[in-house]
């Protein structure tokens, strides 16, 4: 007999909100962050995980074994569709069935398209009731960047810009440091830790020299990889991106014509050279690194800088999140202009736009962030 859905209690949004809390502990890249939680037949909450990195236990099978027998007659709450393959681990599904669970409450379906509702389907093949979409928007979007990853095999892109009141990067001398205040550069550590990637183009590599790693003490050991959009491999040996290659990896993009001799000397400090097909201007094709970028591992990446990377991006329609800081000062007309350097859209209505923007004060500074949407463009 095949069971079917009930609807949703008030009792299942309080457990789904405990299995999400706990989803949020999860660092699981490349794999997606999932909460589970199991609850007996009288109410109580008798198992609580998250999936706490790749290869270990999904958080459903860790949650059944906290709970052990007393998970028999009881119900699972998943933030995402209990899988139904081998993979690192067996399928949670088998777990499931094992324990004795009587009814599944899902947050979300899996995007993934070679498996989306299989594990649903064979819950309820085997006589469970399974109950789908509850606090499904705040599930799905704990999994986003993943679902990005997982249905296009590119990463999920974020792009942060900082810029003065009259939209300047740095001052007439160039200095850019620091245009923002210490809190808005604290949140972009924050960002950093939540990435598997921050990446900048060569000009900003050149000009600041920065390490893009995470020194923040309460994000210890989650430094994204560092990744260096650079077509000639202009980078110098000196800098301390490559200096620093063995305490966090360093990847450098670059293209098929770049200097064979130089990719060799970066290597040899630890450094990783991905080459990539070149656009008609000789520079990286955008979309080709990510797909090799993706497939390496990386879910998120998150773009820093420059203006000309920034552009690339924003031109090629692949920025889904974006991360503005405006500091309230003015650099002037001399002023270094363009956090991004694109030509643009040609009128207001075609602009990219942050959809339903979330408005912060980060210290001094105005923080705007929020999912990046491409109107399509109008038919001639």
């Amino acid at each position: 007999m095949t069971a079917t859905s009930t609807p949703a209690t008030q009792a299942d949004e309080q457990f789904m909100k405990q299995a999400l809390a706990a989803a949020g502990k999860a660092i699981p890249s490349p794999n997606p962050p999932v909460g589970a939680v199991v609850v007996d037949a009288a109410g109580n909450v008798i198992g609580t995980a998250h999936h706490a990195r790749a290869g270990d236990p999904h958080a459903e099978m860790a949650a059944l074994e906290a709970a052990g027998e007393r998970a028999k007659g009881g119900t699972l709450y998943a933030t995402l569709e209990p899988c139904n393959h081998d993979g690192k681990t067996p399928p949670c599904v088998d777990a499931i069935l094992e324990a004795g669970i009587k009814r599944v409450v899902v947050g979300v379906r899996d995007p993934n398209p070679h498996v989306e509702g299989k594990g649903i389907e064979r819950l309820r093949a085997a006589g469970l009731i399974v109950k789908v979409g509850v606090l499904e928007a705040e599930a799905a979007a704990l999994i986003e960047p993943w679902s990005v990853f997982i249905t296009t095999g590119i990463p999920f892109v974020a792009l942060k810009l900082a810029l003065s009141l009259d939209g300047r990067i740095a001052s007439r001398t160039g200095a850019s440091r620091w245009v923002t205040g210490p809190e808005a550069r604290a949140k972009v550590q924050e960002l950093r830790a939540q990435s598997d990637a921050v990446a900048v183009g060569i000009g900003t590599a050149l000009a600041d020299d920065p390490l893009l790693t995470v020194r923040d003490p309460d994000f210890e050991g989650r430094s994204p990889r560092r990744i260096i959009f650079d077509s000639q491999l202009r980078l110098p040996l000196t800098s301390r991106l490559l200096t620093t290659a063995e305490q966090a990896p360093v990847w450098i993009i670059t293209t098929l014509e770049s200097p064979e001799e130089k990719e060799r000397a970066m290597a040899d400090m630890g450094c990783e050279v991905i080459r990539v097909q070149s656009t008609g201007e000789g520079r990286v094709d955008f979309e080709a690194a990510l797909r090799q970028i993706a497939a390496a591992g990386v879910v998120s990446l998150l773009i820093e800088g420059g203006a000309e990377l920034a552009g690339t991006a924003l031109n090629a329609r692949l920025v889904q999140r974006l991360h503005a800081f405006v500091a309230p000062i003015l650099l002037g007309p001399r002023g270094r202009p363009g956090a991004v350097d694109w030509a643009g859209p040609d009128t207001p209505q075609e602009a990219p736009r942050i959809l339903d923007p979330v408005w912060e004060l980060v210290g001094r500074d105005a923080y705007v962030s929020g999912p990046l949407v491409f109107p399509e463009p109008e038919p001639e």
